[in-house]
């Protein structure tokens, strides 16, 4: 996919960086080693408590407005339930990454996490593949430069 406007392509970056720690997270959780977890652990409490929240933030008020006036209802409207949902869960997610990243985690957990790991990985590999194949390209054609260039900078100094 070809990108033409800054603020698809930052979202597009973004994506594939999750992406990236996501499948290290599957992969780390299917082969059951607690030392990968911990070592991405960092990362994934990053991802969960800024970086996450942070795009959805600037979606929600600065992108799916311009989306509603243009008449695109139905993705502004599913992408906003989606990341309610992320949202929620990754509260959930918030205090056990937090001690991954102090301490080995207790059997429960343990056992607490991997479920919503799993779930974590599904629903934002679920939600990304949406927004690069639905919203990224109505962006490019709906943003002009100037603002492109306005929501750029202001995603940038956020």
């Amino acid at each position: 996919m070809s990108l033409q406007r800054q603020v698809p392509r930052v979202l597009d970056e973004e994506h594939r960086t999750h992406l990236h720690l996501l499948d290290r997270l599957e992969r780390s959780l299917a082969r059951g080693q607690e030392g990968d977890l911990a070592a991405l652990a960092p990362a994934l409490r990053r991802m969960v408590d800024t970086e996450v929240l942070r795009h959805f933030a600037f979606e929600e008020d600065s992108l799916f407005p311009r989306l509603l006036e243009a008449g695109d209802v139905g993705i502004a409207a599913l992408l906003t339930q989606e990341h309610a949902d992320i949202r929620d869960l990754c509260e959930e997610l918030r205090p056990l990454l937090q001690a991954l990243c102090e301490r080995a985690p207790t059997p429960a957990e343990a056992q607490a996490f991997k479920p919503l790991a799993f779930e974590l990985v599904e629903r934002m590999v679920s939600h990304i593949q949406k927004e690069t194949m639905g919203l990224l390209p109505l962006l490019d054609d709906l943003l002009d430069e100037a603002v492109d260039g306005e929501l750029a900078l202001a995603y940038a100094n956020g």
